[in-house]
């Protein structure tokens, strides 16, 4: 039976539908044909018949009025009720000597048939056979009564019949296919209806539903969707939630980490450094080798300080509910132009109002960027790295609210899909955060070197007051 790799359901059920009848057909001409031969063979063994009993009343009657002159055999009288296209009607004497024959003429209209068919309908019937009869007279056989039908008329005919039953093939199996086609596409058109629900489902629109269907099979289908996207939307929003639950977690362990380090390793440096120079003032009088020795545990203790200044900036970074989201990004880039020292630069662009976010939005974005800053320094080996804050606002919805989205993108020309950056826990992080607030992201290879890391973040407003005054309008109505 016929396959395709990617073919429409319907055109392949109908053609197998199509195969399956063909088949059929052709098994109902090959019985109509078979039919026709055994009807014209059993009535041909009907006129041997007749025309042998005929054959003996003649002889009878000879020998009854004593008329030896009289004629026989006399096949006119049995030829003249039997004859048909192609018949031959003989009498064979005992010795094998045809001593009459009647014949009738083919169609004037018949058309030869072709010679292949002519070869595979002889193989078929051996439509040349005769059926002969013993003529008796007295008890003795005295000839035989021959009947056959030209071969020639009998594949003629069957060659019109043929036609014919291709005449009526050709009809009714294309009629049929349409015909199955368009049943096919009525039972079949909730599969669209399917497919739209499986886009939306990819499209992570875990509010889709089937609605129920005629079909057991479709209502079957729909019913386990319709089961699993409830699943999926329920396992989602718990996953959201336990990742929220993880990232403020792992914000306060920042806050705890960084309150320990300012409050004892800090305090412990600045005693250092306070003790160096206290010993600096007295070896300057008593032991003056002292103070270079002094001078460096004053210079490692400042360094020190500078380290710790640093990692207690990434851990608890400024305030962004104060500063901004922008201000916050342009300290974080400045930050990193200082200690790169020139080897990168990092730039940052804005678009759009990227001030109207809310706090825990811009908290989380703050957090991304400096995690995707922190990977491109530290594996992409770039000369140059731009963050572009873009905020995107979408139409007004019915209900009075809006819809849009951030997009954060980190751009560097560095080496171009690192597997460390990819598989790495800051980029797990990442996503843990982006899955918390429903956003996509992507790490991409760059226009012409280098990667993009893409975080793209669903942003929906509240409905305006007058929407809601509307709202309460109508609940109320």
């Amino acid at each position: 039976m016929w396959t395709f790799a990617r073919g429409d359901l319907k055109l392949r059920l109908t053609l197998r539908v199509a195969a399956v009848s063909a088949v059929c057909f052709a098994a109902i001409s090959a019985y109509f044909l078979f039919e026709a031969d055994r009807s014209v063979h059993a009535r041909i063994d009907r006129i041997a018949e007749i025309s042998a009993k005929t054959l003996e009343l003649q002889q009878s009657k000879i020998q009854w009025v004593n008329n030896p002159r009289r004629e026989f055999p006399d096949l006119e009288v049995i030829a003249a009720s039997v004859m048909m296209p192609g018949l031959c009607i003989a009498y064979r004497s005992s010795g094998g000597d045809i001593l009459q024959r009647f014949c009738g003429g083919a169609s004037g209209d018949s058309s030869e048939p072709p010679q292949a068919f002519a070869a595979f309908h002889r193989y078929l019937f051996n439509p040349g056979r005769e059926a002969a009869r013993p003529v008796l007279s007295g008890g003795s056989k005295v000839g035989e009564a021959v009947v056959w039908v030209d071969p020639a008329v009998l594949t003629t005919d069957a060659w019109h019949e043929a036609g014919r039953l291709m005449v009526v093939l050709a009809v009714a199996l294309p009629l049929l296919c349409v015909l199955v086609y368009a049943a096919l596409a009525r039972a079949l058109r909730p599969t669209r209806l399917i497919r739209r629900g499986l886009e939306r489902i990819a499209a992570h629109d875990l509010t889709a539903r089937l609605p129920p269907f005629d079909l057991a099979e479709l209502s079957a289908i729909g019913n386990v969707f319709n089961q699993l996207s409830e699943n999926l939307a329920t396992a989602l929003a718990e996953r959201k939630e336990l990742t929220r639950r993880l990232i403020a977690l792992q914000d306060d362990e920042r806050r705890h980490l960084a309150r320990e380090l300012h409050d004892e390793f800090g305090q412990s440096l600045a005693a250092i450094r306070a003790l160096a120079a206290s010993v600096h003032q007295g070896a300057a009088q008593d032991c003056p080798a002292l103070l270079a020795e002094c001078d460096s545990i004053a210079r490692i203790a400042t360094a020190m300080m500078e380290t710790l200044r640093g990692t207690l900036f990434r851990l608890r970074p400024p305030d962004v509910e104060e500063l901004g989201l922008a201000a916050s990004l342009q300290g974080l880039i400045s930050g990193w132009n200082g200690r790169s020292r020139g080897q990168t630069r990092f730039e940052i662009a804005f678009s759009g109002n990227v001030e109207s976010l809310p706090a825990g939005i811009a908290g989380d974005l703050y957090r991304i960027a400096q995690e995707a800053l922190t990977n491109t320094a530290k594996h992409a080996g770039a000369t140059r790295v731009v963050l572009h804050l873009i905020m995107r606002e979408a139409q007004t919805m019915s209900d009075g609210g809006s819809t849009g989205e951030i997009e954060l993108t980190v751009e560097d020309d560095g080496r171009a899909g690192d597997q460390t950056v990819k598989s790495g826990m800051g980029l797990l992080g990442m996503r843990e955060r982006v899955a918390g607030l429903g956003g996509r992201l992507s790490f991409e290879i760059g226009p012409s070197r280098g990667s993009v890391l893409r975080v793209v973040i669903p942003l929906a407003a509240p409905p305006t007051q007058g929407a809601e005054d509307r709202a309460n309008v109508e609940c109320a109505a």
